[in-house]
This record gives structure tokens, sequence and C-alpha cells, in this order.
């Protein structure tokens, strides 16, 4: 709540004087309590992370006290009309730097000043209204623990009924993946029929020819299990091909298996380079 601050009221000030710190780093507090309920304005000061909210908590009690011993106005009534810091004096120091040179240091002080007015009889009576306002909500606590135990009731058999409700669709959910397993089932049983040549249970590309005839495909994707008859490597990504005993044979990871170096030559592949000029040489 901020109001507005008149002189016109009965208030009462306080000052700390000679506060160790510059008056910026106090006016950024001061501007968060301004116009504000002393109460409020206390509970502000008390979560403030700065050093100089500790200064100003004293000073705003030192003015409230002020204003309830020598005005006589109770706490309830009160907030902050004004608040402001002006500088003090500067303390001068030096520290020494090279050369024989001194660098100044200064340190500044700054006197605070805090002052609290009445507030008039219509924003007293507002406030008021606004805290019996919050104060029913959290009062007549065994009205509102009767209201939490029927609420707590009613979730209950709320929530009896929800789970009933889930039990009964994750039964009819169960129920589907069980029938969609068995359809999976049926459905792989009558695949499995189609074509296994290697007796391992599985379909698998054994006998398919991906390069016509005189080629065959990896066996379950295993480079080393050659099919019988087909001795020769093909490496799909380079297209070259290598016989049995060359030098790059054993080396090679068979991506494709061929009968016949025509099968091969047939298919897009050939001889390393190496191997096509030793060829050239014995011819």
């Amino acid at each position: 709540m901020t109001i507005a601050p008149t002189h016109d009221r009965p208030h009462a000030r306080a000052e700390v004087k000679f506060v160790r710190m510059s008056a910026s780093k106090v006016r950024v507090v001061l501007d968060l309590i301004r116009g504000d309920h002393v109460v409020d304005a206390i509970e502000t000061l008390a979560l403030s992370p700065r050093k100089a909210a500790q200064d100003i908590a004293k000073a705003l009690r030192s003015a409230v006290a002020n204003a309830n011993h020598n005005e006589e106005i109770p706490t309830e009534e009160l907030y902050v009309s004004a608040c402001y810091a002006d500088e003090g004096p500067t303390l001068k120091r030096f520290r020494p730097r090279a050369r024989g040179r001194a660098g100044r240091i200064n340190k500044r002080t700054c006197h605070i000043t805090i002052e609290v007015a009445r507030m008039t009889d219509e924003e007293i009576t507002r406030r008021n209204a606004r805290l019996e306002a919050k104060g029913a909500a959290t009062s007549s606590p065994s009205a509102n623990r009767a209201a939490r135990v029927a609420r707590s009731k009613k979730d209950d058999d709320a929530g009896s009924e929800n789970a009933a409700a889930t039990a009964a669709v994750a039964e009819e959910a169960a129920d589907e993946v069980e029938e969609a397993v068995a359809d999976e089932a049926v459905e792989s049983e009558v695949t499995s029929t189609t074509e296994d040549s290697d007796a391992d249970g599985e379909v698998n590309a054994t006998d398919e020819s991906p390069y016509g005839d005189g080629s065959h495909a990896l066996i379950d994707g295993d480079p080393d299990n050659m099919p019988e008859g087909f001795e020769i490597k093909g490496n799909d990504s380079s297209k070259l091909y290598h016989v049995p005993g060359s030098s790059f044979y054993n080396r090679t990871k068979a991506e494709v298996w061929f009968a016949t170096a025509e099968a091969a030559e047939a298919a897009g592949f050939e001889l390393p380079k190496s191997q096509r000029e030793d060829a050239g040489e014995e011819e």
C-alpha cells in the first residue's frame, strides 16, 4: 500500500548519522519501503539481503518508538511518510603505491532519516477491513478442519470411482495387448514357413542373389560365414572382389559372395589395382 506523504498529520522522525556506507547504497533500500505501512516495511527490511537494511531497520524502529511515546500514535496506524539519505563526511585514507606514490581511498558516510506519520481514518478503515477479510480466511480452525475432512471424503469417494474405472480400462487394454500378441504369433508362424535355408528358425536373405546369378548375400549378416560354392569376397562400397590366396582376402570383410570371378565382374566388381597389374604382367 502506497500513501502519499503529508506534513499536516501527526508524525515522528528518527535519524542515524555517520553510517559507514555510501548514500547511494542506502537509497536503493529506502526506495523499497517509502509509503509502506511500518509493519510491511519491517518485514521487507528483514528479508532484504543488503547490509543497509540493518541500519534502516534500526532507524525505522526508533521512529516508531518516538511516535508511540511522544505522539501517542499506535503502531498499527503508522506508515513511512518520508525516508532519505544525505551524504556525510568522507574519510580519506591512502594506500602505498609504486615509486613512493600513494593511492587515495574515500570511505564515505551518510545520514539516514526516516519519518513516520499517522494514516487517515479512511485509510485505517480500509486496511483493517482488508486484514479482517484475510484473517477470516484463516480463522476458525475447527470449521476449516471440518471442511477439509468433508472435502477429503468427497475426494476419497471420487478416487475410488476413478480407481474402479481405471482398473476396468487397464483390464480392457491388457486383453487387447494379449490379442495383438496372439495375432503376431500367428503371423510369425505363417511367415516362418516360407523359406529358411540355414535351419535357424528365422527367415533371412541367405538364398537371395543381390547381383544376379553367381552372387550370394550374407548368411544372417555374418561376413565370415561363407556360403558353399561361393569363395570370392566382394566389397560393396569399393566394388572390389578378392579371390582366395590374395593379399587382401583374409583382411576383407565380405559384404557379398561370388562363385566365380566372371560373376563378380559381371556385377560391376573388379580386382584391386595391384592384382590387376600383376595379372597383366603374367599375361
